[in-house]
């Protein structure tokens, strides 16, 4: 097929593209299922996520495959799709249900003309399909099956930590064999002699032009190891690429006087991190031991049966970016399932309706109803948990853990203009440094008073935006980094244009406005009028 207008080569709500050989594709599927071409009958788009696309082939005998092509944007490409295959037929060989790989590239040099992963397509229903309309029982199944996979999983020992890669590819990669696997017995079992420990794949360390820096990535020999890494590739970043520029979340820029930041200053407190960072190493050594855990273990990533036996999870997807870790730094609650801001979760006691709840509108039922759904959620993960997963919860109760991995996180991503996430971590752990260290030396980052007020001050007003920013964001209906689906593009981009015109004209009413602010926010009106490209459809300016 040469047609590059073909929807199998677009992205269906917006406005990426990938352009591969179809019929090289063809090809390459009939030497890994040993059949013809003409036994292909069918090829259809699966599905579109953030980095991949894919598609559902169909045999005459009715066999089915998946076929995911990567989009351009994917970063490191061939690291990522060596490591995800590798890390995925390790995890099968464990006993977790992950899809099997019949064959795979991780360059473009094929028929195909593109980078593929071939696998198995299991029957079932995504979870994320379900998920709002999940009742009791089938929450409390599928927290109780996660929390056993999830033992499973983070109970395999490792000697260090960095992505897994089958050592043919890395040797092809990198010139190196990296950190072999080996077995409980310490010898290379036939098994797993082809499996080692490479380079981290987490995107913050690949992230646009950090792919050319020539910086240490793993594999990790400990838990310091990993601390310190993701700060200086930051560093190296900002000292060969580094340039002033805006906050990259507009509403942000407000609280910056709509200037341009220096790198400067968010490298300053990468070196602070540095002097710090050490001191992250928990005391309980254990906490460090290497582990494995899905990079994103939520509802978008489990496939289950829906028959009358109930909900089973009958496979666990996308291993992309799946990397092995010390135990406190994978220790924490999934996003989707925590519910932690909830007094009633936080208490961990069984959650029920109301004892008014027939008393109540139709509207605060549905209210109440989605809040016991997301209490129950809560609950019955950080229950199972702590029967079937006993690794997992020491990282979650240990002393002052989340905010190891809350500075962690700052240190390694990628700077958009701002600092103030990773110094406000700075003046919080300067003041807590005592119950961190708990070795008697002196804190070697010191900050004034005057210092750490103007951070409070100035994290608080940001944290008051990023609220504002989300009820403006359910209002005109975009998610995460202004994504709007492109069939609704315009009536959202109408109602923003309508947002920011009253906006302006509030700011106009208002004495204590500057024209020098007004004219800004003028300035980023005229620019919001044109369209920018998002992930996987428009971005609403």
């Amino acid at each position: 097929m040469k047609d590059p207008d073909s929807e199998l080569f677009n992205y269906t709500t917006g406005q990426r593209r990938r352009v591969f050989n179809i019929p090289g594709l063809f090809t390459i599927i009939t030497k890994a299922l040993h059949c013809k071409t003409e036994e292909i009958v069918g090829f259809r788009k699966l599905a579109e996520g953030g980095f991949n696309r894919t598609f559902l082939v169909t045999l005459d005998t009715g066999f089915q495959l998946v076929a995911r092509i990567p989009y351009p944007l994917l970063t490191s490409k061939a690291y990522t799709i060596a490591s995800e295959v590798a890390t995925m037929d390790f995890l099968r060989s464990r006993g977790l249900p992950i899809p099997k790989v019949y064959t795979y590239s991780f360059t473009s040099n094929n028929e195909a003309e593109t980078e593929y992963i071939l696998m198995e397509y299991i029957q079932g229903t995504d979870l994320s399909q379900i998920w709002f309309d999940l009742k009791k029982d089938q929450i409390s199944s599928v927290m109780r099956q996660l929390a056993k996979l999830e033992s499973i999983m983070m109970s395999i020992s490792f000697p260090a930590g960095g992505s897994i890669y089958y050592a043919r590819d890395l040797k092809e990669l990198s010139g190196n064999e990296g950190i072999p696997l080996k077995d409980e017995e310490g010898g290379n079992s036939l098994e797993e002699e082809r499996f080692c420990l490479g380079p981290d794949v987490c995107p913050p360390l690949w992230y646009g032009r950090r792919e050319q820096l020539d910086v240490f990535r793993g594999p990790y020999e400990d838990a310091r190891s990993v601390l310190l890494t993701g700060a200086k590739k930051e560093l190296a970043y900002l000292d060969q690429f580094g340039s002033p520029r805006m906050p990259y979340q507009h509403l942000r820029r407000e609280y910056y006087n709509y200037e341009k930041q220096p790198p400067s200053d968010h490298a300053n407190n990468l070196r602070r991190y540095l002097q710090v960072a050490p001191s992250l190493v928990p005391a309980d050594a254990s906490l460090s031991a290497f582990c494995i855990r899905h990079p994103d273990p939520s509802y978008n990533n489990l496939k289950v049966s829906t028959d009358s036996s109930g909900l089973q999870v009958l496979s666990m997807v996308d291993w992309q970016h799946a990397v092995v870790l010390p135990l406190f730094l994978h220790a924490g609650m999934p996003d989707v399932i925590s519910n932690e801001e909830d007094e009633v979760s936080r208490s961990m006691v069984e959650p029920k309706l109301p004892f008014d709840f027939d008393k109540l509108s139709e509207t605060e039922q549905e209210w109440e109803k989605e809040l016991l759904r997301r209490r129950l959620v809560h609950y019955y993960y950080n229950l199972f948990t702590a029967v079937y997963n006993r690794i997992h919860p020491k990282g979650l109760v240990y002393p002052f853990n989340t905010f190891r991995r809350r500075i962690f996180n700052h240190s390694i991503a990628i700077w958009e203009g701002e600092t103030i996430k990773l110094l406000y971590a700075l003046t919080d752990m300067m003041l807590d440094w005592e119950d961190i260290a708990k070795d008697g030396t002196p804190c070697p980052v010191l900050f004034t008073e005057d210092e750490i007020l103007a951070a409070e001050k100035l994290y608080q007003a940001l944290a008051k935006a990023e609220i504002n920013e989300k009820r403006l964001r359910d209002l005109v209906g975009y998610g995460d980094e202004t994504w709007v689906p492109i069939a609704q593009y315009e009536e959202a981009k109408a109602f923003g244009q309508e947002i920011k015109q009253l906006t302006l004209k509030a700011c106009k009413e208002d004495a204590e406005t500057t024209a020098e602010v007004y004219a800004a926010v003028e300035a980023k009106l005229a620019l919001g009028r044109h369209r920018r490209r998002g992930v996987g459809g428009v971005q609403v300016n």
